[in-house]
């Protein structure tokens, strides 16, 4: 996927296929949230900023990295999904064929579920970056601020749906419970791009 253009990325989205769907769809949002305020980052370097160099720096040091960990997942989800449309397929003709059928695509949602619940950490963790980041940034490009948070909140929204789709089949109480948990902190997540989002809107209005 890393290697495809956006408009392969875009067809094979489009396309009548299995992956990439949503998932993956959310984990590149929340790549480019991060890529955003990278970017910001990079614009509020120099002489004028030389107070804020220790945070700046360890900003652009982050995002790179959870840049590369939400392109990995939406690889991952990708990968995930297909894993749940092979177990699907498995036979059933037999007592013994449907059990096996049911913990190949229990153990499949695990992995299904697992992924976008780290979407979820990836973008909760740029919401907090845009928080650092906003009121030290070179203010030429704070809008761009507002994009990341959105973009955020849009990947952690749409991860939350792809958790809560495969909970009913995963098996594993513990599991269970702690995809949940982690759909449950999108609320938050959402309510706290959305106050960035203001904040942004409020000083470029003026």
């Amino acid at each position: 996927m890393r290697e495809e253009t956006i408009g392969d990325f875009l067809f094979h989205l489009a396309d009548r296929v299995p992956a990439p769907g949503g998932g993956a769809a959310a984990a590149l949002q929340a790549a480019q949230a991060v890529a955003l305020l990278g970017m910001v980052a990079r614009y509020s370097t120099g002489e004028k900023y030389a107070e804020h160099t220790s945070l700046v720096e360890r900003i652009i040091g982050e995002t790179d990295v959870l840049r590369s960990e939400a392109l990995r997942l939406a690889e991952d989800d990708a990968t995930a999904f297909g894993a749940v449309a092979e177990a699907y397929k498995l036979p059933k003709d037999t007592d013994e064929a449907k059990d096996a059928r049911s913990a190949a695509i229990a153990r499949a949602l695990v992995g299904a579920g697992t992924v976008p619940a780290k979407v979820v950490a990836v973008a909760r963790r740029a919401v907090e970056i845009a928080e650092e980041l906003l009121p030290v940034a070179n203010r030429n490009v704070v809008s761009d601020i507002a994009a990341a948070t959105e973009a955020a909140r849009a990947a952690a929204t749409t991860a939350r749906v792809n958790i809560e789709v495969n909970l009913g089949g995963i098996k594993d109480e513990k599991v269970r419970a702690g995809l949940a948990a982690e759909a449950a902190e999108v609320d938050g997540v959402a309510a706290r791009a959305e106050r960035v989002t203001a904040a942004v809107r409020e000083e470029i209005a003026g």
